[in-house]
């Protein structure tokens, strides 16, 4: 999924970027180059979400999100500073795609009496399968 394209990511002036150091792989330049990227999203300030959507891309966020509804995505797995800043927006419109989804509503059912039937009828056979394994009494 190219994030460029994605129709859930949104738009560039609602986005936040900074650039930080990043440990790992990198050689002489690591602890002078910026290539992390961490992106930040403002749900409270967007325009591209309705409230049901919002709300469920706190919840998915999780810690991502802190209490003013800032989303805070870190890239920094890739030695390149584009490829994090791609990898955190693919990230971004990942989990809004996700929101977008809404939950198919559970209804709760009964179960059957053949299943009621069957769930005894196990329940009977393992407890003779334990009465078997049992030290034989006076009588027998």
């Amino acid at each position: 999924m190219d994030p460029q394209r994605s129709r859930f990511l949104p738009p560039e002036h609602e986005l936040d970027e900074k650039f930080i150091l990043t440990g790992g792989p990198g050689g002489q330049h690591v602890n002078r180059t910026e290539t992390g990227v961490q992106l930040r999203f403002d749900t409270a300030a967007s325009q591209i979400l309705d409230e049901p959507v919002r709300k469920r891309l706190l919840a998915l966020a999780g810690r991502r999100a802190d209490s003013t509804g800032v989303i805070t995505i870190e890239a920094r797995s890739h030695r390149s500073q584009h490829r994090n800043r791609i990898d955190a927006r693919q990230r971004l419109a990942e989990l809004i795609e996700r929101a977008h989804r809404r939950p198919v509503k559970r209804i709760p059912t009964r179960p059957s009496r053949a299943a009621k039937k069957k769930r005894l009828e196990g329940k009977r056979r393992r407890g003779k399968i334990k009465q078997a394994r049992s030290r034989p009494g006076r009588d027998d």
